[in-house]
């Protein structure tokens, strides 16, 4: 039977906690851009690509342009492994800052344990180099094989990282100077949320630099001079924010057996009874070996006949006499699970007493099954 975990959200109205801007929104174009790239990885100890065409035509290309000459065929892959290489370029990065890479097998490599990662140009969207990969590669995992066939696997052996292994090349370009405003895009999209951030930032630096223009975005003036646009943000981002309160959810997620109940939920006047039914049933089989008497000069022989098998089967039923329950008008998230609580009923039944009461009409919130 599958288990439930219960969480409960309890929350006050009026006596949340108040979060810092940072927390609660991120500046729009400040953000961090993917780099992807396609490289080589040597120097494995025989768990690599073997005989891919792909590694060994990599394997050519390299070396063609180390100014030797040499065929596919004459080239073996089993110490290395085409890997695809990926990384986070961050924000205001320039040209010559370091940034880690991530190292996947793109091949049948079974491990890049003590590998070297060969020269590898990082790509943006706009497939332009941003940035420059290279590096001995740290590798979590472990695999072993033995001879027979049989092997051992110990987390991911196939995916590594070069820690400060990318070099960059580019910088991605912002308006963070230029720009006559700063729009803040709050993670949790809420009215009252976009209007209490604006009213602590005109709180702050006066009326009229902020705006909240959506639910999801706050418009704020941004300094004339470019020397003091650092200095504003990070006062901003330090201003405390009282956010909304959330809206009355309850989410079931069956897959994990989590239930969570916000604490803004209510329950409108219902009576609830919820009982639960038990059947048990038990397989067994009786043998009865029959036997035939053949009587004969020195007396009578048993001779073996057919085993004669007989079901039986035992059949029993548990119907548990749960009492009813009346929820009041306006019952609080405490109330209701108290209640639920009160009469044994266990996280799954509090699934099937939910949904009933939303088909009802009586739960005052939204129920969301993910």
């Amino acid at each position: 039977m599958l288990r439930f975990l219960l969480l409960l959200v309890c929350l006050v109205p009026g006596a949340a906690l108040a979060d810092r801007l940072k927390d609660l929104a991120d500046v729009a174009g400040v953000r961090s851009n993917p780099l992807v790239g396609y490289g080589l990885v040597v120097g494995l100890n025989g768990s690599g690509d073997g005989n891919s065409g792909l590694t060994r035509q990599s394997m050519q290309s390299i070396i063609s342009r180390l100014g030797l000459e040499v065929g596919t065929n004459d080239l073996d892959a089993k110490n290395a492994a085409a890997v695809m290489v990926t990384a986070e370029l961050p924000p205001f990065l320039k040209p010559g800052q370091v940034l880690d890479v991530t190292v996947s097998t793109a091949g049948k490599a079974k491990s890049l344990q003590g590998g070297t990662l060969l020269m590898t140009p990082l790509m943006g969207a706009d497939g332009e180099v941003y940035a420059i990969a290279q590096g001995n590669l740290v590798v979590g995992g472990l695999g072993v094989q033995g001879g027979d066939g049989s092997s051992v696997v110990v987390n991911v052996p196939t995916v590594g990282r070069v820690p400060r292994g990318a070099t960059v090349e580019r910088m991605v370009e912002t308006s963070f100077l230029e720009t006559e405003y700063f729009v803040l895009n709050l993670n949790r999209p809420d009215f009252s949320t976009a209007s209490n951030v604006a009213d602590a930032i005109n709180a702050q630096f006066g009326d009229g630099v902020a705006v909240a223009f959506d639910g999801s975005s706050v418009r704020v003036r941004a300094p004339a001079d470019p020397a003091a646009r650092v200095p504003f943000m990070g006062l901003l981002q330090d201003i405390e924010v009282d956010p909304a309160a959330p809206p009355a959810q309850v989410i079931i997620n069956a897959r994990t057996g989590t239930v969570v109940i916000g604490g803004m939920v209510r329950v409108t006047p219902a009576a609830v009874s919820h009982g639960s039914l038990t059947v048990r049933v038990n397989e067994d089989f009786n043998v009865d070996q029959a036997a035939t008497v053949v009587n004969g000069q020195d007396g009578g022989v048993v001779v073996p006949g057919n085993a004669v098998v007989t079901p039986d089967s035992q059949i029993a039923v548990d119907q548990a006499n749960n009492p009813a329950f009346v929820f009041d008008p306006g019952v609080s998230l405490a109330s209701l699970v108290d209640a639920i609580n009160a009469v044994g009923a266990s996280a799954a039944d509090l699934v099937a007493i939910l949904e009933a009461l939303h088909r009802a009409g009586a739960l005052r919130a939204e129920l969301i099954v993910i």
